[in-house]
């Protein structure tokens, strides 16, 4: 049992820290600070910590298990008792992700999420034109809507030939 307890001053910088060392499960290089599921850090003055956070999509599996590592993460930073709450409205969009998660998705190979989603009913047209992560060509192609995860799809490039995976809009 953890009986530090962070300064209120310093309580909200720390929490933040601790967060930016969270990574997600399914995409390990990226935390749940780049990825844009952590709503808010409320802390109270008697070292109460709240952390919003929002999965990125209902029923995603991995939810229980970011949840487990924020507290934990938490717990580490010397909060003896955090609450991580389920912010479901507004849904998670793929736009939260941040420009520098977009940076180390691309790195790890993973193409980031072409543009931005402007209705929900813009996720049911034709497959996004992607650039391939490895050599930035245009000249790409969908090979399966559905990748290692939910939230990604297959695509190949036809100049490197490399296959890769897409972080689908949502």
């Amino acid at each position: 049992m953890v009986t530090n307890v962070a300064p209120p001053a310093s309580a909200e910088t720390t929490a933040w820290a601790a967060l930016r060392a969270v990574t997600d499960p399914e995409i390990p290089v990226l935390s749940v600070v780049d990825l844009g599921l952590i709503r808010h850090v409320k802390c109270s003055g008697s070292g109460h910590i709240e952390v919003g956070l929002s999965p990125t999509y209902s029923g995603c599996p991995a939810t229980a298990v970011i949840r487990g590592s924020v507290i934990a993460a938490l717990h580490a930073a010397g909060f003896a008792h955090p609450s991580v709450i389920e912010i479901l409205a507004p849904p998670w969009s793929s736009d939260w992700l941040s420009a520098e998660g977009r940076q180390k998705l691309q790195r790890y190979g993973i193409a980031p999420p072409a543009h931005p989603v402007a209705s929900p009913r813009g996720l049911w047209l034709d497959a996004p034109a992607v650039n391939c992560p490895r050599c930035e060509s245009k000249d790409t192609e969908e090979l399966s809507r559905f990748g290692s995860t939910p939230c990604k799809a297959l695509y190949r490039c036809k100049a490197c030939l490399e296959p890769f995976e897409y972080f689908k809009c949502i």
